[in-house]
Order: structure tokens, then C-alpha cells, then sequence
């Protein structure tokens, strides 16, 4: 495993992005594409949600697998042989939590919310635009 020294790592994080993410835009691409219109980064909903379908009530978040814990019993083992593994538990086990948490809150207000992982955008796309669709599809067919 290669060791980066702090000047580097800091680099790196600095050049992590919150918002036009290479999936968030891949995802949004594909939705245009099939014709729906939505909201980026939608400021009056609790999280922020990357992509919104206000027709539909839908939140879709797009979660990059490290900072939202996926795989997190392998993940927290990696990171607890870490050099600063306890922060970044910390920090990981936060955003679970604060998705958690905005997920109750987004439901508790009529919304649906969809999170994908950033891999699985990257790889399946379609698939990912499958599933909005039948989500879609179960709405308007309960209106």
C-alpha cells in the first residue's frame, strides 16, 4: 500500500468534490436523456439531494462508497489499521448516520429517497435509471 505524505493526501482531499460529481452527472445525463426533467443539489429538502424528480417526490443521492461506508465491517477493519483510522471512523460513521436521519426525514415528508453507490452508476447505469423508473411507475400508478 502506497503511504502519501500529508502535502499529497491533503491534495487529493481538496480535489474531492460535493457537487457535479463525474456520477452525479453520468446519472443525470441518462435521466435527460429518457426525458425527465429534475433539480441538482435541491436546497429546500432536508440533505440536499443530488438529483430531485419534484413531479414524483423522488430524492436520489449518489454516494461515493469510502465517505458513505460501504462494505463498512471491511471498511472500519481497513481503516483501524490506519494511520488515522479512528478519525475517519468517526467521521464515516457520522455521514451513515446523517444519511440515516435524512432518509427518516425526507420519508416523513412524502418523499421517496434512492441512493446509489457511485460504483454502481459507473457500471450500471441503465440499471440504476431501471429502478427510478419503476419507482415512478409504482407513483403514478397510485395517483
Amino acid at each position: 500500500m502506497d503511504v502519501l505524505t500529508k502535502e499529497q493526501r491533503r491534495k487529493n482531499m481538496q480535489r474531492i468534490k460535493g457537487k457535479n460529481t463525474s456520477i452525479e452527472v453520468r446519472l443525470c445525463k441518462a435521466l435527460w436523456q429518457k426525458g425527465y426533467h429534475y433539480r441538482k443539489n435541491y436546497k429546500e429538502l432536508p440533505g440536499s439531494p443530488d438529483i430531485v424528480l419534484t413531479k414524483y417526490k423522488i430524492a436520489i443521492f449518489c454516494d461515493g462508497e469510502f465517505f458513505h461506508g460501504k462494505d463498512w465491517d471491511k471498511l472500519k477493519a481497513r481503516l483501524e489499521k490506519g494511520e488515522k483510522g479512528e478519525y475517519w471512523i468517526k467521521k464515516i460513521t457520522r455521514n451513515m448516520e446523517r444519511d440515516e436521519e435524512i432518509n427518516k426525514q425526507l420519508m416523513f415528508k412524502g418523499w421517496t429517497v434512492l441512493r446509489f453507490w457511485g460504483d454502481e452508476i459507473k457500471k450500471n447505469t441503465d440499471e440504476c435509471v431501471k429502478a427510478i423508473e419503476e419507482v415512478i411507475f409504482d407513483i403514478s400508478m397510485g395517483e
